[in-house]
């Protein structure tokens, strides 16, 4: 990553309290971080220079993939650095002087709510959406009513004054969410041995029969794993699709640079979104 940054900041979509914010300060804790009220306002900051980085979740693994990001990515001129994984930790939070025997109704996002199903219905609570974790919590905080409690973060706690009424409130264990980090003006990162690298892919392919499978055939063939393909349909077109790959390797590897000259040949519009170290936690999974 960049040595030297423009603004000692990085952006991140929601509140603070937000789990993106959690994945800012424990991923770069000596930044800045800046809360914007959507995706594209966050990539808007780092591509102005507002902000030296973007943290931007890609996927949950129960939520499954974040899809406005692959909407965003196509037309930003941003570029993939990093990634890092957050285990997700439900808690639920009321107000200073409450228990959980007092709460009725419980605020939080769209995602969440479902997340903890189990101990919603376990305590009768009502379920209400609302806009995000973290703006459930200052809702909350707002009311300052003992019956009314939030699902966000334990750091949206520490933020707006509230009480950890139950922690780990989520049904499955292992919810975990995937961010990328994103900058301006990032040259590829020089190969370190030794390291293992990402690299995520934006393509087309002609509209022809098999041309996905002939497209990535040379990555099977030079023995290059892909570990995420997803496709998309592009504006209002049925027959044209874009597809976004995440591959371990690094372009400078001899077999992926194989495999790139016979994904040339049958694909079209390939940009390449970034090269960046593996993130820790895939080795233990």
């Amino acid at each position: 990553m960049p040595a030297k940054t423009r603004t000692q900041k990085i952006a991140f979509q929601g509140r603070l309290g937000a789990y993106s914010h959690t994945a800012c300060v424990t991923a770069f804790p000596k930044l800045e971080p800046l809360p914007c009220n959507g995706f594209a306002e966050a990539f808007r900051a780092a591509e102005t220079g507002k902000a030296a980085y973007a943290m931007i979740p890609i996927d949950n693994s129960i939520a499954g993939r974040v899809a406005d990001i692959h909407h965003l990515l196509p037309s930003s001129s941003l570029t993939i650095v990093a990634e890092h994984f957050i285990p997700v930790h439900h808690c639920l939070l009321g107000v200073q002087d409450a228990k959980l025997e007092d709460v009725k109704t419980v605020y939080s996002h769209v995602h969440a709510l479902p997340q903890c199903k189990k101990f919603i219905a376990a305590h009768n609570l009502k379920p209400v959406v609302f806009e995000d974790t973290a703006g459930s919590a200052a809702k909350v905080a707002e009311m300052g009513d003992k019956s009314y409690a939030a699902i966000a973060s334990g750091l949206a706690a520490e933020l707006y004054g509230l009480k950890i009424l139950k922690r780990n409130i989520e049904d499955e264990s292992g919810n975990t969410t995937r961010f990328i980090v994103l900058t301006k003006g990032a040259k590829l990162q020089k190969r370190v041995k030794g390291r293992k690298y990402m690299t995520s892919i934006l393509f087309k392919v002609r509209n022809i029969p098999a041309a996905l499978y002939k497209a990535l055939g040379g990555f099977a063939t030079n023995g290059i794993n892909i570990t995420k393909l997803e496709s998309y349909l592009e504006g209002n077109k049925f027959h044209s699709a874009r597809f976004y790959c995440e591959v371990e390797g690094h372009p400078h590897d001899i077999g992926f640079e194989h495999a790139l000259d016979e994904l040339r040949f049958y694909a079209a519009d390939i940009r390449m979104l970034g090269t960046y170290p593996c993130h820790s936690y895939r080795a233990r999974t």
